[in-house]
């Protein structure tokens, strides 16, 4: 498995806040508005899509998918969804929530590590890995499977944190224990990843580096923006070409 077993713990004890956007997920709450706006922009200008238009049409997969706050508002999109996760809890939040939207033709959950719960030949336009990489055991492993799901001429977006002197102070020290914006122990500063590490895992995968920015998060204001300093929080965007050369 490549998810820690003492993460998948901590996720199912706070599975029943996942929705409560003034819980201890509030800051996913914001972050996730911020981020699915990049989201739609990136599909609709990687796959000609009319602004603001529907999402037929596209597989969608989102890997570690906790609550469902990104995939349950691009299947309402119109997109099929996929949302894949390792804890209990989160996926039982998640289908609670999406109970009785109607949906259920377009979102499905399913419970585990990619590898164990997808068809060996099911492959998405866009597979999402959001604030999911600092959580797993083996990062290069768990990057080479997610960039196993894209389709050619698809996307990977990913996001999480940089291991640097900022980010320790930023993230942990400050979000953790100083504002308590974040319970304590969310996250771990050895597992951070470093972009030129997640940037050569996908490239070895075989995608192609299209973007990388960071993103400033204000928990006094609570309040997220992009900017270019990558030392927190970051996002990167990567396509599958139509005819994909995977390094040996």
């Amino acid at each position: 498995m490549s998810a820690i077993a003492s993460e998948i713990e901590r996720f199912n004890r706070l599975s029943a806040s996942w929705w409560n956007p003034i819980g201890p997920m509030r800051p996913l709450h914001v972050v996730n508005a911020l981020r699915l706006q990049l989201v739609l922009a990136r599909l609709e200008a990687h796959f000609k899509l009319a602004p603001g238009g529907s999402l037929a049409g596209l597989r969608i997969l989102d890997v570690g998918c906790g609550g469902g706050l990104m995939a349950e508002p691009l299947a309402k999109r119109g997109a099929q969804v996929v949302g894949v996760d390792a804890s209990p809890g989160n996926v039982a939040a998640a289908q609670r929530h999406a109970a009785g939207l109607r949906l259920e033709d377009r979102l499905e959950y399913r419970l585990g590590e990619v590898s164990q719960v997808l068809r060996p030949q099911e492959r998405f336009d866009l597979v999402l890995a959001l604030e999911v990489v600092e959580h797993v055991e083996d990062v290069p492993a768990f990057m080479a499977s997610v960039a196993q799901r894209v389709a050619p001429g698809g996307l990977l977006m990913a996001s999480t944190i940089d291991r640097s002197w900022k980010s320790f102070l930023f993230a942990i020290v400050g979000a953790e224990y100083l504002l308590r914006v974040l319970p304590r122990g969310t996250h771990q500063w050895r597992r951070f990843v470093r972009p030129s590490e997640l940037r050569a895992e996908a490239e070895r995968a075989g995608l192609q580096t299209l973007e990388l920015r960071g993103m400033r998060y204000l928990p006094v204001l609570h309040r997220a923006s992009w900017c270019r300093d990558t030392r927190v929080n970051y996002h990167a965007t990567f396509a599958c070409p139509l005819a994909r050369l995977t390094q040996a």
